[in-house]
């Protein structure tokens, strides 16, 4: 490009972008540009996390727990150990803990809010409601209508917190704010399952890796031999051709039938 023809772009370009004149010699002010919608603004950074308070903080504890447990539980049958059922049992037993501190720190903060209620409602579900259904897996119920009554256990606990959720206002109306009694017992009650198999492991009534030898005397542990009906504490029956069933997973069958009755009205303490 030439210096002449660059001379007469600059002049081209200063007339399009002069300003407009309003007759008495003075350009006319631009407008200032269009101001956004309030709900079209873009929030803060982490402004979830910075809504967060302190008792939602300890919540958040109780789902890392039940997070933990469940990894841990798949681990033992992985690498065919029980020793990392022992801790996945322990992290239930952690969530417990951060459950009850998470009420009473709403309390001492004076602080709640919906966010709470929602994210202690999914805490619950993932600690007292997969995390024991996975460690039955992991403990042997691992037939088709085992696997059934497991899912079945996990879907009870999520009906009752969403009803629970769902009916938690009309529950506490006259009793200055507070839920008097819970309808169906709650899930975090499914510790006694937990227990339970605790108990069955520390006393060999599940897994039975360790006495499965090779033909040279070395250990092995197929999954289809370490989980015979001899090696599942209370055995097998066989309901229909074809279809087994351990008759301890029932107790994960009366837990979940429990959270979600409506007849039945504990008092909340």
């Amino acid at each position: 490009m030439s210096s002449d023809e660059r001379v007469l772009r600059n002049r081209t370009v200063k007339k399009e972008t002069k300003p407009k004149d309003i007759g008495n010699g003075e350009s006319q002010p631009q407008p200032p540009p269009p101001e956004l919608p309030k709900d079209l603004e873009l929030p803060m950074r982490f402004s979830m996390v910075r809504s967060f308070k302190l008792a939602d903080l300890v919540t958040l504890g109780n789902g890392i727990s039940g997070c933990l447990a469940i990894m841990f539980a798949m681990k033992a049958v992985l690498a065919q150990n029980s020793e990392f059922l022992y801790t996945s049992f322990g992290l239930i037993l952690l969530g417990v803990f951060f459950d009850v501190m998470d009420g009473r720190v709403a309390r001492w903060r004076k602080s709640s809010s919906l966010l709470g209620q929602e994210l202690d409602s999914l805490a619950d579900l993932i600690s007292f409601g997969l995390a024991p259904a996975v460690l039955g897996f992991a403990c042997g119920f691992q037939n088709v209508l085992d696997v059934s009554i497991l899912t079945y256990f996990v879907c009870c606990g999520l009906a009752r917190l969403a009803r629970f959720n769902a009916t938690v206002a009309e529950l506490s109306k006259g009793n200055e704010g507070k839920v008097k009694y819970f309808e169906g017992t709650p899930i975090p009650t499914s510790l006694v399952i937990v227990g339970l198999l605790a108990y069955g492991v520390h006393n060999g009534k599940f897994w039975n890796f360790d006495e499965l030898l090779d033909e040279n005397g070395n250990h092995i542990a197929p999954f289809r031999q370490a989980f015979t009906p001899d090696k599942v504490w209370g055995g097998e029956i066989s309901v229909i051709p074809g279809y087994e069933l351990h008759p301890l997973v029932l107790v994960y069958a009366i837990s979940g039938s429990l959270m979600i009755s409506r007849r039945l009205r504990i008092p909340k303490l």
